[in-house]
């Protein structure tokens, strides 16, 4: 992708309120199928965006977040949401590739979830769910939601644009494809088709009022328009579904893991 393609993208989804299919709704029903977590605990959310999910975990799950995009307009959005919402001393923002986290603040079992929606695509679902899994601590959960089938026979048509775009497969193959990488599955939802609107009603607008004159911004809106238009003709073929897994072999916990789990002891910084 050009410079020029690439500002032109991020200037279409500059403030939108999602970079991805969702809903708030979506987030805390797959929060509550995480189950048990302690009582500040530490969340890494990988592809935050502008952070809707990192905001609704730090306000009601009383998470201390760290939250990761390599779009710096991203995290000032967050950042500014956050410090309007009193909410700046729970959310962390950093600027980082999500296939490199490297560091002491990505250490092995750094984290009681790991939080990814609509991003884990950009690495690949078996990747993410091979290269996170270090990251969590014992009894941690992870959340990824991915673009899946939702028929066994797709069209032509919304086969030929997948292809181009995301290696989709049907849920059953991704539920598979986790417990194989060793992971209890303690949930699956297929989100529903007003998580679509959240995001593609915002950028229609958005699309609409753009300027095609601004360098890389005619191929910007010939590719958004397309995949506005693959929605509104296959949408019944595909969708998001959210996975909840937590790990079938975290380890030993320690007394200090107990005792954050069960809410005596505060989440470090």
């Amino acid at each position: 992708m050009t410079d020029h393609l690439l500002d032109a993208f991020f200037a279409l989804h500059h403030a939108l309120p999602r970079q991805s299919p969702g809903s708030d709704a979506t987030t805390r029903r797959l929060l509550a199928l995480t189950g048990p977590r302690p009582a500040r605990p530490r969340v890494l959310d990988l592809g935050c965006g502008p952070g809707r999910a990192a905001l609704l975990l730090a306000a009601e799950a009383g998470a201390e977040v760290t939250a990761v995009d390599l779009h710096q307009p991203f995290l000032d959005e967050l950042r500014e949401a956050a410090d309007a919402r009193g909410l700046g001393e729970r959310i962390r923002t950093v600027r980082a590739d999500m296939a490199e986290l490297t560091g002491p603040l990505f250490a092995d079992a750094s984290f009681d979830l790991v939080w990814a929606e609509g991003s884990a695509y950009i690495i690949g679902f078996d990747t993410a769910l091979r290269d996170w899994r270090r990251l969590l601590a014992p009894g941690g959960s992870m959340v990824i939601t991915d673009c899946v089938w939702t028929t066994d026979a797709p069209s032509d048509g919304a086969r030929a644009f997948w292809e181009r775009h995301a290696a989709l497969r049907p849920v059953a193959d991704n539920t598979a494809a986790a417990v194989a990488a060793g992971y209890d599955v303690r949930g699956v939802l297929v989100q529903p088709d007003s998580d679509w609107d959240e995001y593609y009603l915002p950028l229609a607008e958005r699309v609409a009022a753009a300027d095609p004159a601004v360098p890389g911004m005619e191929a910007a809106l010939a590719a958004t328009r397309e995949e506005l238009a693959v929605r509104r003709e296959y949408g019944a073929e595909y969708g998001y579904a959210g996975y909840v897994l937590r790990t079938s072999a975290s380890g030993p916990e320690t007394a200090a893991d107990t005792a954050r789990r069960e809410g005596a002891e505060p989440a470090p910084r």
